[in-house]
């Protein structure tokens, strides 16, 4: 949007020419051409001058469940992807990354495994949610989730200024969720935050200090327990969930003492919920865990009172988590 009001004040356009431009933007648009409230001699000059998208996609995948994943350059190179869901019940959801690459190194995500680029900015964020609102009409984008590529936490100020604009989109604060490995000084300054509330989601994967920075090399940095007060913070000042995102990888964290381990870190009851998430497998030498024993896992949290579900698997027949597509060149 920069480069835009900067075109604009060079054109000697008034200021509420960017706003019609975002509507149209918002609403679908992929071209000046279908902006009609703008002079035709404006939509020309835009054309010549603003991308009407900074990203490029250089690659997309669509998989049998409806689910589409797409890989976007930068206008610097940077490798970015971004995913969208389709559900039985209507709903779109879209799943957004903040960085190129990702520097925390978790042994289970194919991002991890990639070069670090950089923080995207605001417009590379929305600009992977519009391509999927111009992909859905003429269907409606209802939720996003920031568990694509990158830590959103250490890109937090740009993640928030993307999130401002999403309700444009038709996306309420309340059906976004920005995703943490547990990057403390960014959910503090989350729970700060004198905008709209969005969710929180931690990714755990292990419900001890060992098995966690084996996993998850920023545990060494933020342990697990101050990790959840953290959470526990959040959960006081926003009186929302934090949902808690656990891959279930055989014979690594599916065991039924770590199930209760899990179960009695997660305390209050009524300020965590848990998603187990069947692996995506990446090139690491990992395992999903077999479907009986993902439910044995889910029985034994319910039974100690934590709320858990099994997310849905979806698109695991195009390499559909994060990094996959641009790992694999």
């Amino acid at each position: 949007m920069d480069l835009l009001d900067t075109a604009l004040a060079d054109l000697g356009e008034p200021t509420f020419r960017s706003k019609q431009v975002w509507r149209w933007l918002s609403a679908g648009a992929d071209s000046y051409v279908e902006m009609t409230d703008l002079p035709a001699a404006l939509r020309e000059s835009l054309d010549e001058r603003v991308p009407i998208s900074c990203l490029v996609v250089d690659r997309e995948a669509l998989a049998r469940d409806g689910t589409e994943k797409a890989l976007f350059s930068t206008a610097d190179g940077r490798p970015v992807e971004a995913v969208s869901m389709r559900y039985h019940d209507g709903r779109r959801s879209i799943c957004l990354s903040s960085q190129s690459g990702c520097p925390l190194t978790c042994t289970f995500c194919a991002t991890g495994s990639m070069k670090f680029g950089r923080n995207l900015t605001p417009s590379e964020i929305l600009d992977q949610a519009l391509h999927f609102r111009r992909r859905a009409l003429p269907a409606a984008l209802t939720n996003a989730v920031f568990m694509g590529m990158g830590e959103p936490l250490l890109n937090l100020d740009n993640v928030l200024a993307a999130c401002e604009r999403l309700p444009d989109i038709g996306i309420h604060p309340s059906s976004t969720t920005i995703s943490t490995v547990g990057w403390i000084p960014g959910i503090d300054a989350l729970t700060d935050h004198d905008g709209p509330t969005v969710r929180l989601a931690l990714s755990l994967h292990a419900p001890d200090d060992a098995l966690r920075s084996e996993l998850m090399p920023v545990n060494d940095r933020f342990p697990l327990h101050d990790v959840l007060d953290a959470c526990r913070r959040w959960h006081e000042r926003r009186r929302r969930k934090v949902f808690v995102e656990y891959l279930m990888l055989a014979g690594v964290n599916d065991r039924y003492e770590q199930a209760m381990a899990l179960a009695r870190l997660l305390s209050p009851r009524n300020a965590f919920k848990v998603n187990l998430i069947p692996y995506n497998p990446t090139d690491s030498d990992l395992e999903g865990s077999s479907p009986e024993a993902i439910e044995a896992f889910r029985a034994a949290l319910e039974k100690r009172g934590v709320p858990a579900t099994v997310r849905l698997t979806r698109g695991r027949d195009i390499d559909a988590a994060c990094g996959q597509l641009a790992a694999r060149g």
